[in-house]
């Protein structure tokens, strides 16, 4: 059993639940172990996380945050806001401290709009953002599903311009097609550091609030659509989502709508036909939750259309003696 399926079922026991009283072991693969740090020898950690001790090896170890200890510094962001740190448990996305003032549209879309992509696949368009500097960006389940070769068209700004670069190479990381969600990531050779969004919250939203969308509808790349937050509470097949009078239409899929704070509150998904104004969105903390548990919803190849991945129990039970 690899590592990194040892420590997956601890990793999802315990994201989101970081005590103040806490040890946080920081690993390299940007997963997290959280408990209390027993012991420190020069290869490896003795951490108790409440009914095992695990001992993790140095050489995964990316930083240890011992409880106590001085609050780790500020990360920068593409919107170049010092209030904006580095998600502490997962280290995978961003999110504001504190509610961002409200900008002019034209502004922020000239800001963030480098990090809204194109997914496109044999059967269709949709859209996508990136979530960090790494390349992994976040679209619909429905975008991908049932493909194997996704290509992403990133728009980077050079000089004023915008010039279009198609990634080939992009891998799935997870998928949960009950949110109608999936993790992608970039992994051509040459790609560089790309821009990405801030996460905001849209449990602090307010029906009649300002919002706006970037997606490429019908294959109209970069189309910017603004309108009202009109219900937070849409019921629609068992799941609640966003309803806005942001203009929504095929090849909006996948794309961010954002508040007027330049953060994404939701994932733009699917509109009624029949309708003008009817858009709805994924709510942003289903995003969240997708992301700090992304080991459960890890993609398969043997069964791509799993939404869950099943994990191995800790290997402790199995190495107790038979009883007799």
């Amino acid at each position: 059993m690899s590592l990194k399926k040892h420590f997956a079922l601890l990793i999802l026991l315990f994201c989101g639940l970081r005590l103040a009283c806490a040890d946080v072991i920081q690993l390299k693969d940007q997963a997290a172990v959280t408990g209390k740090i027993l012991t420190e020898k020069p290869d490896s950690v003795a951490v108790d996380v409440g009914y095992t001790v695990l001992v993790v090896p140095r050489n995964v170890i990316a930083n240890i945050s011992k409880s106590g200890s001085a609050a780790a510094p500020t990360l920068m962001t593409a919107t170049s806001n010092p209030a904006v740190s580095l998600n502490a448990l997962s280290q995978f996305y961003y999110a504001d401290n504190r509610p961002p003032a409200a900008r002019d549209v034209q502004d922020l879309v000239k800001q963030i709009g480098e990090a809204v992509v194109q997914v496109r696949t044999p059967g269709g368009l949709g859209s996508g953002f990136f979530i960090n500097a790494d390349g992994y960006l976040i679209t619909n389940f429905h975008v991908i599903e049932g493909e194997t070769e996704i290509s992403v068209e990133v728009y980077h700004q050079h000089n004023g311009q915008l010039d279009r670069e198609t990634y080939k190479q992009v891998k799935i990381i997870a998928i949960n097609k009950f949110h109608d969600l999936a993790l992608l990531k970039i992994e051509d050779k040459n790609a560089p550091r790309f821009k990405y969004v801030n996460l905001g919250s849209s449990d602090v939203l307010n029906v009649g609030e300002s919002v706006f969308a970037i997606g490429s509808p019908m294959g109209l790349e970069r189309t910017v659509t603004s309108g009202i937050v009109s219900t937070k509470t849409r019921q629609l097949e068992g799941e609640l989502y966003l309803q806005t009078t942001a203009q929504i239409n095929p090849g909006n899929s996948g794309g961010p709508l954002f508040n007027l704070g330049g953060e994404v509150v939701g994932v733009t998904n699917m509109k009624i036909t029949f309708g003008e104004g009817l858009g709805f969105a994924i709510p942003v903390e289903l995003v969240k939750s997708f992301l700090e548990h992304r080991d459960a919803f890890a993609y398969s190849t043997d069964n791509p259309n799993n939404p869950y991945h099943y994990l191995e129990p800790p290997g402790r039970t199995k190495n107790q003696p038979a009883a007799k």
